[in-house]
């Protein structure tokens, strides 16, 4: 099937099944979001240890799919009144990694170093950037909040690739990490953010009132900073996988490749957005 037309297909399922999960299941503090971001984030986790497998960190799959779900599962169960958090998820997938490699095993001791970095890593990317959307949930009005973080993104996306497509053909190459990229896309990119950023102050004053000065300055802050987190989200994976010579994470996703793929953006924006909307706007 063309590419273009598995994007369609695609974003023609996506968006509205995001916004069916974020609208209409807002159940136990948005459990449907919390039990998708943690899906997303072990299957990202599975996905990123693959690659680092390349450069041979190796990390048992099992351990990937954990600790990619870790963090973002404590912070569930922080949400919901249990007595944990960040740092204790960070605790007890570090000490799983440290003690595990003293026992009897298949794995050979000069892997060791390379599997305690890769199994530290996928706790942090994806884990932890995702674990800033399961806080998301708790928020009053959670489900308008993530529902323009998840425009900001996808709006982002489309837009880049749109304004890419049709402006970009003189303008790519600026980045080495990405040369299909085009200036006119991340302009595209920018730009949808920022409209989604604004709407937002206009459609749900009740959600997004300044807590100081203009509500639709504070608006294009949100659009434009979460915006740019977005663009860097997935500049990121892709130097990422340029290291280890790899198109995509993972071919899950028709048209889009593996899931880290989808999520580069929403993770690195998850925390830029969550804490501009708690410093600018009335909670």
């Amino acid at each position: 099937m063309n590419k273009i037309l598995e994007r369609f297909l695609i974003f023609a399922i996506g968006v509205p099944l995001v916004i069916v999960i974020i609208l209409f299941l807002p159940y136990q503090n948005y459990l449907a979001v919390t039990i998708s971001s943690i899906l997303l984030s072990a299957i990202g986790a599975f996905e990123l240890a693959n690659l680092l497998k390349i450069k041979n960190n190796y990390l048992y799959r099992f351990e990937a799919l954990v600790l990619g779900a870790l963090i973002p599962g404590i912070q569930a169960l922080a949400g919901f009144g249990l007595p944990v958090n960040i740092p204790f998820a960070l605790v007890l997938g570090l000490s799983w990694l440290l003690i595990s490699s003293i026992v009897p095993t298949n794995l050979q001791f000069e892997n060791v170093a390379g599997r305690i970095a890769s199994g530290s890593t996928v706790m942090l990317y994806p884990g932890l950037l995702m674990a800033w959307l399961v806080k998301m949930t708790v928020l009053p009005h959670a489900g308008m909040v993530i529902l323009i973080y998840a425009f900001i993104v996808i709006s982002n996306d489309s837009l880049a690739w749109a304004f890419g497509m049709l402006f970009g053909a003189k303008n790519r190459g600026v980045l080495a990490v990405s040369p299909s990229k085009s200036i006119a896309g991340f302009i595209g990119g920018l730009l949808a953010s920022v409209i989604v950023g604004v709407a937002a102050v206009y459609l749900l004053p009740e959600v997004f009132t300044a807590r100081y000065g203009k509500s639709v300055l504070a608006g294009l802050i949100l659009g434009f900073f979460s915006g740019s987190a977005a663009i860097l989200g997935d500049l990121g994976e892709s130097a990422l996988k340029r290291s280890v010579h790899i198109k995509d994470s993972g071919t899950l996703i028709p048209g889009r490749g593996g899931v880290l793929d989808s999520i580069d953006s929403l993770a690195l924006s998850a925390p830029v957005y969550y804490a501009l909307y708690w410093l600018l706007f009335n909670q």
